[in-house]
């Protein structure tokens, strides 16, 4: 991935972000996370209130058109669902 290209999708994740914790009821968190020795791996770590919020927020417009806006600046996609907190 270029530079260009990476600046671009963390730009399209911060505004994934915001108008995931703005719009979406269920949403309580949503941070995006990167490590110093992985420059080109985002992590998202999202929290929902259950497994309806997650379904409206993959069917949001928002999330649809950041899956458009960035499907070939994007690979090895991994969603882990954790449902109970300890």
């Amino acid at each position: 991935m270029s530079s260009m290209q990476s600046l671009k999708v963390v730009c399209r994740v911060r505004q994934l972000a915001s108008e995931s914790l703005h719009n979406e009821a269920g949403c309580q968190a949503f941070e995006v996370w990167t490590s110093g020795d992985r420059p080109n791996k985002l992590h998202l770590h999202e929290v929902y209130d259950d497994a309806g919020a997650v379904d409206l927020r993959l069917k949001s417009a928002h999330c649809q058109s950041f899956d458009a806006d960035t499907a070939d600046m994007t690979t090895d996609m991994k969603v882990n669902l954790w449902d109970h907190k300890l």
